[in-house]
């Protein structure tokens, strides 16, 4: 007996709703596909750029002394810097840097960062200067800002704790496994600032004695 119409009908209904079905579904999952950023939306919108439309950026070397610190210490051996892996296995290491944000100053941007990549909190100290440069792919331009940050607690657990390691290391070292030219730049600058601080330290300490003595 044959069949009717209707019935060739509906199966034709069916097949072409199914091929349909994924068809969007492949097709929605392509479109997310090419949507889809590293940075969020939301993120992006909160960058701070320059008028030139370089995104700003800011960073820090954390820092320790070893052992028991005093005013006589001015050797950069007495000094470890905190140097953290970089998100791409195998691309060398880093100081903790990130963009700065609308609803931040510069100065809680850079404790966020730090916190953030590193794992540590601490005390921002000086400003140790402006480089600009390009990104990993010589597609944008940034604007970055480096200041030196004294260590004052290491967490477990940090945001990006399964991502990224952190390494203490000496100043040495660091001028060796850095990835960065502006890093290394604003490395040496953070030696320079921190010997000449303490030389200058021993200096007032010292014309300060002998003026105590030129009174007895």
């Amino acid at each position: 007996m044959p069949k009717h119409p209707a019935h060739f009908i509906g199966t034709f209904l069916y097949i072409s709703f199914v091929f349909i079905w994924v068809y969007l579904i492949l097709y929605q999952h392509k479109l997310i596909e090419k949507m889809v950023s590293p940075v969020p939306c939301t993120e992006r919108l909160m960058q701070r750029y320059n008028i030139h439309g370089h995104r700003l950026v800011v960073g820090c070397i954390p820092y320790r002394y070893k052992g028991t610190h005093g005013t006589s210490v001015v050797d950069e051996d007495a000094i470890e810097v905190l140097v953290i892996t970089s998100q791409r296995k195998g691309k060398g290491m880093l100081f903790p840097k990130g963009g700065w944000e609308k609803d931040e100053s510069i100065i809680e941007a850079v404790l966020r960062e730090t916190l953030e990549e590193a794992g540590v909190i601490g005390e921002v100290e000086c400003e140790l200067g402006k480089w600009n440069f390009k990104g990993k792919n010589n597609d944008m331009c940034y604007e970055g800002y480096m200041f030196s940050l004294l260590v004052k607690e290491e967490l477990d657990f940090w945001p990006e704790k399964d991502v990224r390691q952190r390494k203490w290391v000496s100043v040495q070292e660091a001028r060796k496994v850095c990835q960065y030219w502006w890093m290394k730049e604003a490395l040496e600058l953070f030696v320079n600032h921190i010997t000449s601080q303490v030389t200058s330290r021993e200096t007032e300490c010292c014309s300060l004695s002998q003026g105590t003595k030129s009174n007895l």
